[in-house]
C-alpha cells in the first residue's frame, strides 16, 4: 500500500474539511481594534464618562437568582415603546443595532437582490449585506463627504429590496434630512429603508415620527452612545408592525441579555442625565473645532459626538503618539475615500480639555504641518 508524503497527506485532508458558503468566504471581516484600550477613550463613539447613576443603582439591586433565568425581552419593549410614542407591535430589541442590520439583511434579502448603501459608512451594513448576496451596491461620496442624494436616488433600481442609511453619518458625520429620507423611501417602495439613527441624540432631527405613515421605513436606535450602554449590548428597531413582526421571526427569543433589559428602562427615565450628557458633547464639539481651526487641521461639519480629521500621510504617527500622550484616537484611512483621515471622540468637558492638549503636543512632536491635510484636497 502505497504511504502518502507530509505534503499530500495534508492536501488531502484539506480537501476534506468542512467549509462555509461562498457568500462566507468572500464577505468581507470586521477587524476592529480592541486591545489595550487603557487610555481616554476618544476612539469608538462611546460615551466617555458613564451611564445614568440610576443604571449602576439598578445593577446593584440584581440578584444571583435573576442571573439563571432566560431574559424576557417583551416587558421591556412595551416600556420603550411607550417612551417613544409607539405601540409595542412597532418596537424589537436587538443586542445592539449590529444585530438588527444583521436581522435586515436576514429577512428581506435573497441571493440576487440589490442593497444600497453610501460610502464611507458603518462597515457592517457590508458585512452583513455580503452574507446574504453579491447585490450590494454602493454610492461613494466626493470629497465634501456630503450624502449624495441625487446620485443616490439614480441608484435604485427594481431589484433595490434593502437601503441602509446611517444619519448622522458615521465616519463623517454629515446628515440626510428627513425630506430627503422620505423621497428615498419613496422611491423604492419594494425596498426597507432602514434608517440608522445611533447618532440622533446629537443631532436631534428623525424620521421616527414618520413610522405610522411610510410603510417601507425602520428606524434604528442604538443605547450604546449617549446613554452609555455600549458594554451591555442593547439597540432597537421600530417601524411598521408587519415589518418588525419578519424581524422578530428571525431573530432569537433571548437576544437581549437580562441586565440590558433590567437597566434600560432606568436610563430611558432619567431624561435629566440624557440631556446634560448631550449638552456636554454639543459644546466640546463647538471647542473641538475652534482647536482644530488654530491648529489647521481639515474637517468637515459633524452633527455626531465626533469629528473626522485630515492629517494626511502622518496619520499612523499621530494615532501613535496620541496613544503615548493617554488618548486613543480611531484612524479611519482604510475607509473609501478616507486616506489619512483620523477621527476623534468628543465626550465631556474634561476629556475634550485632555483631548486637546494631546493633539497640540503629538502633532508638534511629529512635526506635521496644515500643509500635509489640505494639499491633497
Amino acid at each position: 500500500m502505497a504511504v502518502l508524503t507530509e505534503t499530500e497527506n495534508k492536501a488531502s485532508v484539506a480537501g476534506t474539511v468542512p467549509q462555509p458558503r461562498a457568500a462566507v468566504l468572500a464577505m468581507p471581516e470586521y477587524h476592529p481594534p480592541l486591545a489595550g484600550r487603557d487610555a481616554l477613550r476618544l476612539d469608538f463613539n462611546e460615551n466617555t464618562l458613564a451611564p445614568s447613576p440610576r443604571v449602576l443603582e439598578k445593577l446593584q439591586k440584581l440578584t444571583s437568582e435573576g442571573l439563571t433565568i432566560y431574559p424576557e425581552r417583551q416587558p421591556v419593549e412595551k416600556i420603550a415603546a411607550a417612551h417613544f410614542g409607539l405601540s409595542v407591535d412597532q418596537v424589537l430589541l436587538t443586542n445592539g443595532v449590529d444585530e438588527a442590520i444583521h436581522l435586515m439583511a436576514c429577512a428581506f434579502l435573497d441571493e440576487g437582490d440589490e442593497a444600497l448603501i453610501c460610502t464611507p459608512t458603518f462597515f457592517m451594513y457590508d458585512v452583513s449585506i455580503s452574507m446574504m448576496t453579491t447585490g450590494l451596491r454602493k454610492v461613494q461620496t466626493d470629497d465634501t463627504l456630503a450624502f449624495p442624494f441625487e446620485r443616490f436616488l439614480a441608484a435604485i433600481t427594481p431589484r433595490t429590496k434593502l437601503i441602509i442609511v446611517a444619519s448622522p453619518n458615521n465616519p463623517t458625520g454629515a446628515t440626510i434630512s428627513r425630506e430627503q429620507l422620505l423621497a428615498i423611501a419613496a422611491a423604492a417602495p419594494q425596498a426597507v429603508l432602514m434608517v440608522d439613527e445611533a447618532y440622533f441624540h446629537f443631532h436631534g432631527e428623525t424620521t421616527m415620527g414618520d413610522i405610522g405613515s411610510v410603510p417601507n421605513l425602520i428606524v434604528a436606535r442604538t443605547f450604546s452612545k449617549a446613554y452609555g450602554l455600549a458594554n451591555l449590548r442593547i439597540g432597537m428597531v421600530a417601524g411598521d408592525a408587519r415589518l418588525i413582526g419578519f424581524l422578530r421571526k428571525v431573530s432569537s427569543p433571548y437576544n437581549v441579555n437580562g441586565v440590558a433589559l433590567a437597566v434600560l428602562p432606568e436610563a430611558l427615565a432619567d431624561e435629566d442625565y440624557l440631556n446634560w450628557y448631550i449638552l456636554q458633547v454639543h459644546q466640546g464639539r463647538e471647542r473641538m473645532y475652534t482647536a482644530l481651526e488654530e491648529l489647521g487641521v481639515r474637517t468637515w461639519p459633524s452633527a455626531s459626538n465626533f469629528i473626522l480629521m485630515d492629517i494626511g500621510p502622518k496619520h499612523k504617527e499621530l494615532v501613535a503618539a496620541m496613544r503615548r500622550h493617554g488618548v486613543l484616537l480611531r484612524d479611519r484611512s482604510t475607509d473609501p475615500g478616507c486616506d489619512g483621515y483620523v477621527r476623534i471622540t468628543i465626550g465631556t468637558e474634561e476629556h475634550v480639555t485632555r483631548g486637546i492638549a494631546a493633539l497640540r503636543a503629538s502633532l508638534a512632536e511629529i512635526g506635521w504641518t496644515p500643509a500635509e491635510g489640505r494639499a491633497r484636497a
